[in-house]
Protein backbone atom coordinates (compact mmCIF):
# COMPACT_ATOMS: atom_id res chain seq x y z
CA UNK A 1 0.00 0.00 0.00
CA UNK A 2 1.35 3.42 -0.89
CA UNK A 3 2.10 5.63 2.07
CA UNK A 4 2.39 9.20 1.80
CA UNK A 5 5.78 9.41 3.61
CA UNK A 6 7.30 7.74 0.47
CA UNK A 7 6.57 10.47 -1.73
CA UNK A 8 6.32 13.30 0.65
CA UNK A 9 9.28 12.42 2.88
CA UNK A 10 8.33 13.83 6.36
CA UNK A 11 11.86 15.12 6.63
CA UNK A 12 11.87 17.38 4.28
CA UNK A 13 8.45 18.73 4.10
CA UNK A 14 9.57 21.59 6.80
CA UNK A 15 11.53 23.32 4.08
CA UNK A 16 9.11 22.91 1.81
CA UNK A 17 6.46 24.67 3.75
CA UNK A 18 8.97 27.38 4.15
CA UNK A 19 9.48 28.01 0.50
CA UNK A 20 5.47 27.18 -0.26
CA UNK A 21 4.74 30.08 2.19
CA UNK A 22 6.95 32.23 0.34
CA UNK A 23 5.85 31.51 -2.90
CA UNK A 24 2.47 32.67 -1.39
CA UNK A 25 3.52 35.88 -0.45
CA UNK A 26 4.71 36.64 -4.07
CA UNK A 27 1.19 35.48 -5.32
CA UNK A 28 -0.62 37.59 -2.85
CA UNK A 29 1.32 41.06 -3.71
CA UNK A 30 -1.41 40.63 -6.77
CA UNK A 31 -4.27 40.26 -5.04
CA UNK A 32 -5.51 43.35 -5.52
CA UNK A 33 -5.65 42.21 -9.29
CA UNK A 34 -7.50 38.79 -8.83
CA UNK A 35 -10.02 38.54 -10.94
CA UNK A 36 -13.87 37.33 -10.70
CA UNK A 37 -14.95 34.43 -13.25
CA UNK A 38 -17.90 32.05 -13.37
CA UNK A 39 -18.04 28.31 -12.40
CA UNK A 40 -14.83 26.41 -14.70
CA UNK A 41 -17.39 23.46 -15.31
CA UNK A 42 -20.81 24.60 -16.38
CA UNK A 43 -19.81 28.54 -16.70
CA UNK A 44 -22.84 29.24 -13.83
CA UNK A 45 -22.77 32.51 -12.20
CA UNK A 46 -24.50 31.05 -9.03
CA UNK A 47 -22.33 30.19 -6.23
CA UNK A 48 -21.77 30.59 -2.05
CA UNK A 49 -18.97 30.34 -0.24
CA UNK A 50 -17.50 27.39 1.36
CA UNK A 51 -13.69 28.10 2.77
CA UNK A 52 -10.52 30.34 2.53
CA UNK A 53 -7.26 29.27 2.92
CA UNK A 54 -4.05 31.17 2.48
CA UNK A 55 -6.16 34.16 1.74
CA UNK A 56 -7.87 32.89 -1.15
CA UNK A 57 -11.56 32.45 -1.14
CA UNK A 58 -12.75 29.45 -2.68
CA UNK A 59 -16.74 29.13 -3.84
CA UNK A 60 -18.94 26.34 -4.64
CA UNK A 61 -20.82 26.48 -8.01
CA UNK A 62 -24.44 25.06 -6.96
CA UNK A 63 -25.20 23.63 -9.97
CA UNK A 64 -22.48 21.53 -11.14
CA UNK A 65 -21.43 21.62 -7.70
CA UNK A 66 -17.49 22.21 -8.21
CA UNK A 67 -15.10 24.44 -5.84
CA UNK A 68 -13.03 26.74 -7.13
CA UNK A 69 -10.97 29.70 -6.13
CA UNK A 70 -12.85 33.52 -6.88
CA UNK A 71 -11.76 35.57 -7.32
CA UNK A 72 -8.39 33.91 -8.41
CA UNK A 73 -4.78 35.18 -9.77
CA UNK A 74 -4.81 36.51 -13.71
CA UNK A 75 -2.62 34.08 -16.53
CA UNK A 76 0.29 36.34 -16.07
CA UNK A 77 0.58 36.37 -11.99
CA UNK A 78 0.24 32.09 -12.35
CA UNK A 79 2.98 31.90 -15.43
CA UNK A 80 5.11 34.73 -12.88
CA UNK A 81 4.26 31.91 -10.16
CA UNK A 82 4.92 29.19 -11.13
CA UNK A 83 8.32 30.47 -13.47
CA UNK A 84 9.77 31.67 -10.00
CA UNK A 85 8.80 29.03 -7.73
CA UNK A 86 11.14 27.99 -4.94
CA UNK A 87 8.98 25.40 -3.85
CA UNK A 88 8.98 23.86 -7.29
CA UNK A 89 12.97 24.22 -7.42
CA UNK A 90 12.74 22.75 -4.10
CA UNK A 91 10.81 19.21 -5.11
CA UNK A 92 12.85 19.30 -8.06
CA UNK A 93 16.27 19.43 -6.08
CA UNK A 94 15.06 17.42 -3.15
CA UNK A 95 12.08 15.92 -2.91
CA UNK A 96 11.44 14.03 -6.41
CA UNK A 97 15.16 12.53 -6.14
CA UNK A 98 14.63 11.44 -2.69
CA UNK A 99 11.26 9.86 -3.29
CA UNK A 100 12.07 9.28 -7.30
CA UNK A 101 12.39 5.42 -6.26
CA UNK A 102 8.77 4.89 -4.82
CA UNK A 103 6.80 7.59 -7.25
CA UNK A 104 8.29 5.33 -10.28
CA UNK A 105 7.66 1.68 -8.88
CA UNK A 106 3.73 2.82 -6.89
CA UNK A 107 3.10 5.80 -9.32
CA UNK A 108 4.34 5.59 -12.72
CA UNK A 109 4.89 2.44 -13.90
CA UNK A 110 1.45 1.39 -13.04
CA UNK A 111 0.52 4.59 -14.12
CA UNK A 112 2.05 3.85 -18.11
CA UNK A 113 0.13 0.32 -17.75
CA UNK A 114 -3.39 1.92 -17.59
CA UNK A 115 -2.36 4.07 -19.86
CA UNK A 116 -1.44 1.12 -22.38
CA UNK A 117 -4.72 -1.00 -20.95
CA UNK A 118 -6.65 2.03 -21.89
CA UNK A 119 -5.16 2.31 -25.19
CA UNK A 120 -5.67 -1.53 -25.99
CA UNK A 121 -8.84 -1.64 -24.77
CA UNK A 122 -9.65 1.14 -27.07
CA UNK A 123 -7.97 0.22 -29.84
CA UNK A 124 -6.23 3.70 -30.05
CA UNK A 125 -3.19 4.03 -32.57
CA UNK A 126 -0.15 4.57 -30.50
CA UNK A 127 1.95 6.90 -32.60
CA UNK A 128 2.59 9.82 -30.32
CA UNK A 129 1.98 10.28 -26.96
CA UNK A 130 2.15 14.18 -25.35
CA UNK A 131 2.08 14.56 -22.12
CA UNK A 132 1.10 18.14 -20.59
CA UNK A 133 3.10 18.84 -16.92
CA UNK A 134 6.19 16.43 -17.30
CA UNK A 135 7.00 17.83 -14.27
CA UNK A 136 10.07 15.01 -13.46
CA UNK A 137 10.23 13.38 -16.14
CA UNK A 138 9.23 10.17 -15.15
CA UNK A 139 6.27 9.09 -16.63
CA UNK A 140 7.76 9.89 -20.27
CA UNK A 141 10.64 8.32 -19.53
CA UNK A 142 8.70 5.08 -18.34
CA UNK A 143 6.47 5.12 -20.77
CA UNK A 144 9.26 5.62 -23.78
CA UNK A 145 10.95 2.70 -22.39
CA UNK A 146 8.26 0.59 -23.29
CA UNK A 147 8.59 1.32 -26.92
CA UNK A 148 4.82 1.17 -28.00
CA UNK A 149 4.57 5.04 -28.56
CA UNK A 150 7.29 5.73 -31.49
CA UNK A 151 7.34 9.54 -30.35
CA UNK A 152 6.48 10.60 -26.68
CA UNK A 153 6.31 14.62 -26.09
CA UNK A 154 6.38 16.25 -22.88
CA UNK A 155 5.16 19.58 -22.02
CA UNK A 156 6.56 21.99 -18.84
CA UNK A 157 6.88 25.10 -19.00
CA UNK A 158 8.58 25.46 -15.14
CA UNK A 159 12.41 26.22 -16.65
CA UNK A 160 14.15 23.80 -13.37
CA UNK A 161 11.60 20.85 -14.35
CA UNK A 162 12.07 21.08 -18.21
CA UNK A 163 15.90 21.09 -17.55
CA UNK A 164 15.70 18.22 -15.45
CA UNK A 165 13.34 16.40 -18.36
CA UNK A 166 16.25 17.19 -20.98
CA UNK A 167 18.51 15.90 -18.65
CA UNK A 168 16.91 12.55 -19.05
CA UNK A 169 16.90 12.73 -22.76
CA UNK A 170 13.75 13.33 -23.12
CA UNK A 171 11.63 15.91 -26.17
CA UNK A 172 10.74 18.77 -24.29
CA UNK A 173 8.38 21.71 -25.17
CA UNK A 174 9.03 24.40 -22.41
CA UNK A 175 5.84 26.74 -22.78
CA UNK A 176 2.25 26.47 -22.08
CA UNK A 177 0.42 23.99 -24.51
CA UNK A 178 -1.74 26.91 -25.11
CA UNK A 179 1.12 28.41 -26.91
CA UNK A 180 2.10 25.00 -28.71
CA UNK A 181 1.71 24.93 -32.20
CA UNK A 182 2.31 21.11 -33.81
CA UNK A 183 2.49 19.96 -37.61
CA UNK A 184 -1.21 19.44 -38.62
CA UNK A 185 0.31 16.17 -40.50
CA UNK A 186 1.24 15.15 -37.46
CA UNK A 187 -1.66 14.50 -34.64
CA UNK A 188 -1.12 13.03 -31.88
CA UNK A 189 -2.90 10.24 -30.79
CA UNK A 190 -3.08 10.17 -26.66
CA UNK A 191 -3.00 13.26 -24.52
CA UNK A 192 -2.27 12.70 -20.81
CA UNK A 193 -1.82 15.05 -17.95
CA UNK A 194 -1.64 14.37 -14.27
CA UNK A 195 -2.58 16.86 -11.56
CA UNK A 196 -2.49 19.72 -14.22
CA UNK A 197 -5.42 20.76 -14.46
CA UNK A 198 -6.85 21.87 -11.16
CA UNK A 199 -4.01 24.65 -11.41
CA UNK A 200 -5.45 26.35 -14.91
CA UNK A 201 -6.78 29.58 -14.90
CA UNK A 202 -8.71 28.46 -17.71
CA UNK A 203 -9.34 24.82 -17.68
CA UNK A 204 -11.83 24.79 -21.22
CA UNK A 205 -8.82 26.80 -22.95
CA UNK A 206 -6.64 23.96 -22.14
CA UNK A 207 -9.45 21.60 -23.28
CA UNK A 208 -10.34 23.47 -26.30
CA UNK A 209 -6.69 22.97 -27.40
CA UNK A 210 -6.09 19.63 -26.47
CA UNK A 211 -8.82 18.96 -28.62
CA UNK A 212 -7.50 20.62 -31.43
CA UNK A 213 -4.40 18.69 -30.92
CA UNK A 214 -5.99 15.25 -31.12
CA UNK A 215 -6.30 13.00 -33.99
CA UNK A 216 -9.72 11.61 -34.60
CA UNK A 217 -10.37 8.63 -32.75
CA UNK A 218 -7.57 9.81 -30.19
CA UNK A 219 -7.75 10.04 -26.37
CA UNK A 220 -7.23 12.34 -23.61
CA UNK A 221 -6.54 11.02 -19.96
CA UNK A 222 -6.71 13.89 -17.02
CA UNK A 223 -6.30 12.99 -13.56
CA UNK A 224 -6.64 15.79 -10.48
CA UNK A 225 -8.06 16.01 -6.88
CA UNK A 226 -12.01 14.99 -6.67
CA UNK A 227 -13.71 17.57 -4.71
CA UNK A 228 -16.44 14.59 -4.07
CA UNK A 229 -13.41 12.53 -2.15
CA UNK A 230 -13.16 11.48 1.43
CA UNK A 231 -10.21 13.60 2.33
CA UNK A 232 -11.28 16.38 0.86
CA UNK A 233 -15.73 16.03 1.89
CA UNK A 234 -13.59 15.22 5.66
CA UNK A 235 -11.14 17.56 5.89
CA UNK A 236 -12.27 20.44 3.96
CA UNK A 237 -10.20 23.51 4.04
CA UNK A 238 -7.51 21.16 6.13
CA UNK A 239 -7.23 19.01 2.86
CA UNK A 240 -3.94 19.70 1.20
CA UNK A 241 -5.50 19.37 -1.77
CA UNK A 242 -6.72 22.70 -1.13
CA UNK A 243 -4.25 25.22 -1.51
CA UNK A 244 -3.36 28.23 -3.63
CA UNK A 245 -2.64 26.16 -6.50
CA UNK A 246 -5.42 23.74 -6.70
CA UNK A 247 -8.27 26.44 -8.03
CA UNK A 248 -10.09 24.45 -9.79
CA UNK A 249 -11.50 21.50 -7.57
CA UNK A 250 -13.68 19.39 -9.68
CA UNK A 251 -15.86 16.42 -8.85
CA UNK A 252 -16.49 12.89 -11.15
CA UNK A 253 -19.52 14.67 -12.59
CA UNK A 254 -18.39 18.35 -13.28
CA UNK A 255 -15.10 17.36 -15.03
CA UNK A 256 -17.18 14.79 -17.65
CA UNK A 257 -19.50 17.89 -18.08
CA UNK A 258 -16.71 20.18 -18.84
CA UNK A 259 -14.93 17.76 -21.01
CA UNK A 260 -17.98 17.23 -23.27
CA UNK A 261 -18.59 20.59 -23.47
CA UNK A 262 -15.22 21.02 -25.50
CA UNK A 263 -16.17 18.19 -27.54
CA UNK A 264 -14.55 15.19 -26.01
CA UNK A 265 -17.00 11.96 -25.53
CA UNK A 266 -16.13 10.33 -21.57
CA UNK A 267 -15.70 6.82 -22.30
CA UNK A 268 -14.63 5.86 -18.23
CA UNK A 269 -14.12 7.45 -15.34
CA UNK A 270 -12.82 5.85 -12.34
CA UNK A 271 -11.26 7.45 -8.62
CA UNK A 272 -8.04 5.14 -8.63
CA UNK A 273 -6.58 7.02 -5.22
CA UNK A 274 -4.43 5.32 -2.66
CA UNK A 275 -4.04 7.78 0.19
CA UNK A 276 -7.36 9.12 1.63
CA UNK A 277 -7.61 7.26 4.28
CA UNK A 278 -4.25 8.51 5.56
CA UNK A 279 -3.98 11.54 5.17
CA UNK A 280 -7.33 12.56 7.52
CA UNK A 281 -5.71 9.63 9.93
CA UNK A 282 -2.67 12.09 9.73
CA UNK A 283 -4.63 14.80 10.51
CA UNK A 284 -6.19 12.94 13.02
CA UNK A 285 -3.00 12.00 14.56
CA UNK A 286 -1.11 15.70 14.80
CA UNK A 287 -4.08 16.80 16.61
CA UNK A 288 -5.06 18.91 14.01
CA UNK A 289 -8.29 17.21 13.11
CA UNK A 290 -10.81 15.95 15.85
CA UNK A 291 -12.65 12.81 15.78
CA UNK A 292 -14.19 12.74 18.52
CA UNK A 293 -17.83 13.36 17.39
CA UNK A 294 -17.62 10.87 14.46
CA UNK A 295 -16.80 7.33 16.35
CA UNK A 296 -17.40 5.40 13.34
CA UNK A 297 -14.44 7.56 11.08
CA UNK A 298 -12.48 6.92 14.66
CA UNK A 299 -12.86 3.25 14.59
CA UNK A 300 -11.52 2.99 11.12
CA UNK A 301 -8.77 5.15 11.06
CA UNK A 302 -7.34 5.29 14.94
CA UNK A 303 -8.65 1.94 17.01
CA UNK A 304 -8.62 -0.10 14.07
CA UNK A 305 -6.57 1.06 11.53
CA UNK A 306 -4.15 -2.26 11.03
CA UNK A 307 -7.21 -4.63 10.35
CA UNK A 308 -9.57 -2.23 8.28
CA UNK A 309 -7.91 1.04 7.20
CA UNK A 310 -6.27 -0.95 3.66
CA UNK A 311 -9.99 -2.50 3.13
CA UNK A 312 -11.54 1.18 4.01
CA UNK A 313 -9.35 2.65 1.26
CA UNK A 314 -10.33 0.11 -1.69
CA UNK A 315 -14.07 0.96 -0.61
CA UNK A 316 -13.17 4.36 -1.29
CA UNK A 317 -11.42 3.67 -4.29
CA UNK A 318 -13.58 1.09 -5.81
CA UNK A 319 -16.86 3.08 -5.38
CA UNK A 320 -15.68 6.38 -7.04
CA UNK A 321 -15.49 7.52 -3.11
CA UNK A 322 -11.91 8.69 -3.20
CA UNK A 323 -10.34 12.35 -3.62
CA UNK A 324 -8.28 11.51 -6.55
CA UNK A 325 -10.12 10.86 -10.07
CA UNK A 326 -8.94 9.33 -13.40
CA UNK A 327 -11.26 10.24 -16.41
CA UNK A 328 -11.07 9.35 -20.56
CA UNK A 329 -12.59 11.09 -23.37
CA UNK A 330 -12.00 10.17 -26.92
CA UNK A 331 -12.29 12.54 -29.60
CA UNK A 332 -15.20 11.66 -32.49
Amino acid sequence: MLKESEIRPDELMKAQAERLAADIQRLLRHKHEFVCVNCPACSSSRYHKAYEKYEIQFIVCEQCETVYANPRPRPEHLDEYYRESENYAYWNQYIFPASEAARREKIFKPRVQKVIDICRRFNVPTHTLLEVGAGFGIFCEEIQKTGIFQQVIGVEPTPDLAQTCRDRGLHIIEKPIEQIHFNPDEPIDVIVNFEVIEHLFSPQDFLVKCYELLSPGGIFIVTCPNVKGFDLVTLKEQSSAVDNEHINLFNLESLAQLLETCGLEVIEKQTPGRLDAELVRKKVLSGEFDLSQQPFLKQILIDEWETKGEAFQNFLSDNNLSSNMLLVAKKP
